[in-house]
């Protein structure tokens, strides 16, 4: 069944792309909770009309994209968490490093920051999405509190 997704759906696709999915998947959970639509012929010329308008303001959102990549790797981020040695009392997510780049002068929402579950002291590296073509690899440091 080959659908065009009306919004970024994970694991499958972005708005906009002509994705093929099983029957079921479509029918049962894409269409009916507004993810997409079918891809009849009709719907696909509109969404290559709608694609062809948006081109060039898609070409400013991603160089806006990469000045901000650009800045974010300038950027270094240190966490201080409670640790005892090099174990971590807790961890670390991408909410915390959300909140660090926040404090940094960056808005970036957690949703776009993938690292995973960090549990002990050290360097580590996230990926931030900020757009579909712009990831950018940011390093950042944990250490512990000092008392």
């Amino acid at each position: 069944m080959e659908l065009i997704l009306k919004k970024d759906v994970q694991n499958l696709g972005f708005k906009d792309d002509v994705v093929t999915v099983k029957n079921g998947y479509g029918r049962n959970f894409l269409i009916p909770q507004g993810f997409a639509q079918l891809a009849t012929p009709s719907a696909k010329k509109v969404l290559a009309e709608n694609l062809k308008q948006r081109a060039h303001k898609e070409a400013k959102v991603v160089a806006d994209a990469k000045a901000l990549a650009e800045t974010l790797k300038a950027i270094e981020i240190k966490i201080t968490a409670k640790a005892g040695g090099e174990k971590l009392f807790g961890s670390i997510t991408n909410i915390d490093i959300a909140a660090a780049l926040a404090n940094a002068g960056q808005e970036i929402d957690r949703k776009f920051i993938t690292s995973g579950i960090v549990k002990r002291t050290g360097k580590y590296t996230a990926s931030v999405r900020l757009h579909r073509d712009v990831i950018v690899e940011l390093a950042y440091e944990i250490v512990a509190e000092k008392a």
